[in-house]
């Protein structure tokens, strides 16, 4: 299976649409049809249900897709990578855990772009629920996530970002007749795991901890439905207000660190030069 090949059948599957696909790629539409009836030959069985109306994929077509497309989306990532070295830029990907840590860290990038001035730098957000899978993959060549971290295939860089915890509650939560809260007060409600947790209090007394969550705006919704607490970085009060939720100071919480990591096997020049910017 030709590069050529796999773009025309991943370009269909995302445009279904024979037409878009040719001018997309800038070839006829007669070599779209036939690279996709090459391919169904190949594989064995229709990719695409084609009607006069519509293009939709076929259940194998779609598994095809899902696992082609990572691996695709690296190889021409790795290719462009390869281009820009060549011509003397660097391309740095970074992922960030919190979507808003992409500007909190921002100075730390402009620092890295004024050191490398052909460069490009592409943000990601990482999965809330598996941030380090983005980096694993080989999506981003750094990512921005809480610390620590204590993985044996990952460095850890410099501190980018420090920030206070506060605790997100419903508006009507008890909570909110508290000018503050402690840490002990996790023990008196369900507590959802974000930026901190723990499973005792400073005194011992256990928390309950809440369902997990896809995203953070799932999150978010179960807070404002009084259905638990959450200790955040203190830039969720900017970031993410919203008329039901209240945030309140945990007086006696530790700060919260955000810092960069890479793999080991993935530490480039660009990465180091990325560490270096961070770390001045």
């Amino acid at each position: 299976m030709e590069r050529r090949d796999l773009e025309v059948f991943l370009t269909l599957a995302e445009e279904l649409h024979f037409s878009r696909t040719a001018e997309r790629l800038h070839v006829s539409q007669a070599l779209v049809s036939q690279t996709v009836k090459r391919l169904e030959r190949h594989i064995g069985a229709p990719l695409f249900d084609r009607t006069s109306r519509r293009v939709a994929l076929t259940p194998i077509g779609r598994g095809l897709r899902d696992d082609l497309a990572p691996a695709y989306r690296r190889i021409a990532e790795g290719v462009a990578r390869a281009r820009e070295s060549a011509r003397g830029t660097a391309l740095l990907r970074v992922g960030f855990e919190a979507p808003a840590l992409a500007d909190l860290v921002a100075p730390v990038l402009d620092a890295f772009r004024t050191r490398h001035p052909g460069s490009a730098v592409r943000v990601r957000e990482a999965a809330f629920r598996d941030p380090l899978a983005l980096l694993r993959d080989g999506e981003v060549d750094v990512l921005v996530t809480l610390f620590p971290v204590v993985e044996p295939d990952l460095a850890s860089g410099p501190v980018l970002h420090e920030e206070p915890l506060v605790l997100a509650v419903a508006d009507g939560h008890p909570f909110t007749r508290q000018r503050e809260v402690t840490l002990d007060d996790l023990a008196r409600d369900t507590v959802f795991k974000a930026a901190y947790w723990r499973d005792a209090t400073p005194a011992g007394l256990p928390v309950a901890r809440g369902r997990d969550h896809a995203t953070f705006q799932e999150l978010l919704t179960a807070v404002a439905d009084g259905e638990g607490v959450c200790p955040l970085g203190e830039h969720a009060v900017g970031y993410f207000t919203r008329p039901r939720i209240a945030f309140l100071p945990i007086r006696d919480a530790p700060r919260l660190s955000w810092g960069a990591v890479w793999p080991k096997s993935g530490e480039t020049g660009v990465v180091r030069e990325f560490a270096a910017a961070a770390a001045r």
